[in-house]
């Protein structure tokens, strides 16, 4: 498996290392496929602030997550795991509902904590931060590890719902690169694995540029 993945476009500051320190431990889902989908947008998405664990869906979010859930509802998805906070549970179960699943909640899925960071601008957003009061970059990755190794351990195929830095985390534990097109708020993506290789396919065109992924 590659741990070194390629980047061909901008990223925030501190990428480089949150790509680096998930590397140094990947993980190897036995699964050959899953989803992934991020929240839709939020008011704070769209003002590029830090936001809390109940920030809500933006009526533009409610209708992103709409349109995933009409997207994801051909697919063979068994689990539906996501994190507990308002914007990503709220995403998941407007896709749960189309599938006829119960979703799971967990906490351990929820954005980074930003700490006293939270309310202010996001535009400057360094991963490599230490903020007051919230996590270090490795905590989080480990969170992460640990959130998503049990999510892709569930009965498959497996869609976890979650945040920004959970798809940037991801895509570094499992050596695949991010292009643009994923990035956006409720893009669903399908990864799939030939022997050790992973890729990631949009579901749908990008609605909107990830304004802001904390």
């Amino acid at each position: 498996m590659s741990t070194t993945p390629h980047f061909t476009h901008q990223h925030p500051a501190g990428f480089d290392t949150l790509v680096r320190l998930a590397a140094a431990e990947p993980i190897a889902p036995e699964v050959d496929h899953f989803y992934f989908l991020r929240h839709g947008q939020t008011g704070r998405n769209a003002s590029r602030i830090f936001q809390a664990v109940d920030e809500p869906l933006s009526e533009l979010g409610m209708q992103q997550a709409a349109r995933a859930a009409e997207r994801l509802a051909g697919e063979p998805i068994r689990t539906i795991v996501a994190s507990d906070s308002r914007r990503a549970f709220d995403t998941a179960s407007t896709v749960a509902e189309q599938l006829r699943i119960v979703p799971m909640p967990r906490e351990d899925l929820r954005e980074r904590h930003f700490g006293a960071l939270i309310g202010t601008s996001s535009v400057d957003l360094d991963w490599a931060c230490a903020p007051e009061g919230g996590e270090t970059l490795q905590q989080f990755i480990d969170r992460k590890r640990v959130a998503l190794t049990f999510a892709l351990a569930q009965p498959a195929p497996v869609l976890v719902v979650a945040h920004g830095g959970t798809l940037y985390v991801l895509t570094a534990l499992l050596g695949v690169s991010i292009e643009p097109a994923v990035l956006g708020n409720a893009q669903p993506l399908r990864f799939s694995r030939v022997g050790t290789t992973w890729r990631i396919d949009p579901l749908l065109a990008r609605t909107n540029e990830a304004a802001s992924l904390a």
